[in-house]
């Protein structure tokens, strides 16, 4: 268990730190391409702009990190019930919200840092209630079932964005949040591992949904952070990334918690997505990287 934490605070911090440079390098890009461009400001991204934000030294740096994050995190999600070591990953809520203060020069407010402490308080809680894993194996339907919702997670999500420009930041934070829970399953629920077969890792249909998660995912978090507030949107896919498969988890996996401890589970649980949600909230309003406050960004 301790290990699992450790291993799943270290994902966490890999993927805050990551979250910020890659939004420092997604809103260099989004200016120069507006001022090439001079493109309205209702669009959407475009594959230029977000070819562009790959292309910076803070995008490439968050990109390490955020592979780095995926490492740790695929090891907790082996290691630790899925409501545990996803919500522990999505407190990269916090390391994201307090770097973008000094990086990205965003001031918080009084509400988004209560809520932040709240998402804190939730992790305690949540540490605190948990039990052990259950375990590894799923009917093969249920792999299947999983690459099919995964792939619609990213088509839609890639329609959604080019339909509503610049109004999708908190669904594309979301769906990218969903796809790297379907990455936290897939990798939880994966053949060929234990024992290792190369056969049956290739023959499992979650290996592919973990691969198009990922990157699907990471290309809709740069569309939301490109548009939409760094915390906004980071918000949202932890909203995104802690719902679905701790559910998940719970239901079909047999993840548990303490004896006795599973109303603590729930509060906690109950109050990470709430916190999260109201940083979404709060940030997407109150902040001062608000895309309508800088017309470079708006119009990308």
């Amino acid at each position: 268990m301790l290990i699992g934490l450790l291993t799943a605070i270290a994902a966490s911090i890999c993927y805050g730190t990551g979250s910020v440079l890659q939004a420092v390098g997604s809103r260099r890009a989004a200016r120069s391409s507006a001022a090439a461009d001079g493109v309205t400001a209702h669009g959407g991204p475009n594959l230029s702009s977000t070819a562009k934000a790959a292309m910076t030294w803070e995008f490439i740096v968050g990109t390490v990190l955020d592979f780095v994050g995926f490492g740790l995190g695929a090891l907790a999600a082996r290691l630790l019930p899925l409501f545990l070591s996803q919500t522990v990953i999505s407190a990269n809520l916090v390391i994201t919200a307090v770097l973008s203060v000094k990086l990205l020069g965003i001031r918080l407010s009084r509400k988004e840092w209560a809520s932040i402490g709240v998402v804190c308080a939730a992790l305690v809680l949540l540490a605190t209630a948990a039990g052990h894993e259950g375990g590894h194996h799923a009917a093969m339907s249920t792999h299947w079932w999983l690459l099919a919702v995964t792939l619609l997670i990213i088509v839609g999500g890639t329609v959604a964005v080019r339909l509503l420009g610049a109004r999708a930041a908190i669904l594309a934070g979301l769906l990218s949040g969903l796809a790297f829970g379907a990455l936290g399953v897939g990798v939880r629920i994966l053949n060929g591992i234990e024992p290792f077969s190369l056969g049956g890792l290739l023959a499992d249909p979650a290996l592919y949904a973990i691969v198009l998660a990922g990157v699907g995912g990471m290309y809709l978090h740069t569309v939301a952070l490109q548009i939409g507030s760094v915390n906004g949107a980071t918000a949202a896919l932890v909203v995104g990334e802690t719902v679905l498969p701790g559910a998940i988890g719970v239901l079909w996996l047999g993840d548990v918690s303490r004896p006795g401890l599973a109303w603590l589970a729930a509060l906690g649980f109950v109050l990470a997505v709430t916190g999260a949600v109201a940083v979404a909230w709060y940030g997407n309003h109150d902040t001062a990287d608000s895309p309508a406050e800088d017309p470079a960004l708006a119009s990308v």
